[in-house]
């Protein structure tokens, strides 16, 4: 071992019997350790939780949206069978849906509400989303051509407050040219399901019917509004989206969830990187405590140093002990941290319950944000840039003190001992 690196050692482990000086050194030592074990821990906890918070959105959204959608320029798509053929020559694309989308307005008993009308084949449908997951009450199977039967989200189904089994008047803006007139068309359909995604977006504002029923009412004939596609992985869907649209026909046009729903992503991206600066800032203040500590340990230790020198040693050797001396702090509060942000990120769904029970409140009400638990979706490489840039920081800390040691004069520290 060499010297230098033993000294530095030494010197981060207080005597037994010292000082009131040596202690309150020791003491500011501990502390700069805890800073950076709580700043570290703090850090991959709140990105964890963050990272979880983004794939259960990313889960939520995918329930009911496609990885791809292929559709019509002016809406409309005829050759569909042709096209999800050719979609399906990719190896990345793992099922094709058709679809109808259209607007309408629902009636039940004097209420009225708009609504975003999606006419689906059930069997085909449950391969590209996974509405079956969250039916609250009947089955997507349950949608049958002829049958006029209709889904709708929850939040849309308080609103009319309409039930399972309940009769509900479908109106499509579409309407009938006759010389008094344009009447729109207008059918009833009986609620067969209630569904519960859990976005806002979907549950207040959209309705399943069969693709048949879709495409009687608004008139579609055998066209379709387009294709949804699911893919082996859903973040290759950018690339593949590119490579389906070089082949498309020039009326149809190919889209990935990345570019329908890139606000949500955005903004998360955007808060996570804002938090990890923040909280990167409770890492630097514990970091650069260790310059207080350093320096001064150079002012208690001068004899010691001077002894050094006039030994042989090098101001480079002695810039070396308070390095190492400076790193160990360092490297001590980040391993407690690291050990303890993984161990509360891998237990946020215990902790958090029980400080809730402790505390009496909840911090998630299911209610108001759909989500009663705090996910949690801990990312070994934001531990990995975390622990860098925290030991970066660490010995960025140590640089001036150690600096200070090497130009300690060895005369000057010795004439008044």
């Amino acid at each position: 071992m060499r010297y230098e690196l033993w000294i530095g050692l030494r010197y981060t482990r207080p005597k037994k019997r010292a000082a009131g000086r040596n202690h309150f050194i020791s003491f500011i030592s501990m502390i700069s350790m805890l800073g950076i074990a709580l700043g570290v821990a703090a850090l991959i906890v709140v990105l964890s939780v963050m990272n979880g918070f983004q794939k259960e959105l990313r889960t939520r959204i995918l329930g009911v949206a496609s990885h791809i959608q292929i559709s019509g320029a002016n809406g409309e798509l005829a050759a569909w069978a042709k096209t999800a053929s050719q979609a399906a020559q990719n190896p990345r694309v793992l099922a094709a849906a058709p679809y109808v989308a259209a607007q309408g307005m629902l009636s039940f008993d004097q209420l009225v509400r708009g609504v975003m009308v999606r006419g689906v084949l059930p069997v085909a449908e449950e391969k590209v989303a996974d509405f079956e997951q969250h039916m609250k009450s009947g089955h997507l199977a349950d949608l049958r051509a002829g049958e006029f039967g209709i889904i709708l989200g929850s939040e849309l189904a308080r609103a009319l407050q309409v039930f399972t089994g309940d009769k509900v008047t479908l109106i499509a803006p579409q309407g009938l040219v006759t010389p008094a007139a344009v009447l729109p068309r207008v059918k009833q359909f009986k609620v067969i399901g209630i569904f519960e995604v859990g976005m806002y977006e979907y549950d207040s504002g959209m309705a399943l019917i069969h693709l048949s029923d879709a495409q009687k009412l608004y008139r579609m004939e055998d066209r379709v509004s387009g294709l949804r596609l699911k893919l082996d992985d859903l973040f290759a869907a950018p690339r593949v989206a590119r490579e389906l649209q070089r082949g498309l026909e020039a009326d149809a046009m190919a889209s990935d969830w990345t570019r329908s729903h890139a606000n949500f992503f955005r903004a998360i991206a955007i808060e996570k990187n804002m938090m990890f600066l923040i909280l990167l800032l409770i890492v630097a203040v514990a970091a650069f405590n260790i310059v207080s500590a350093l320096v001064m340990a150079v002012t208690d230790k001068q004899a010691d140093i001077a002894i050094l020198r006039t030994l042989g040693a090098s101001p480079g050797s002695i810039m070396a002990v308070f390095i190492v001396q400076g790193a160990l702090i360092g490297a001590i509060g980040l391993a407690l941290g690291v050990g303890g942000g993984v161990l509360l990120a891998h237990n946020v769904d215990v902790v958090v319950p029980a400080l809730e029970r402790l505390i009496g409140m909840q911090f998630l009400a299911k209610d108001v944000y759909y989500i009663s638990e705090l996910p949690s979706d801990m990312q070994w490489g934001d531990v990995m840039i975390i622990s860098g840039i925290s030991f970066l920081l660490t010995l960025a800390a140590t640089l001036y003190p150690s600096w200070r040691a090497s130009r300690v004069n060895p005369a000057e520290a010795l004439r008044y001992e």
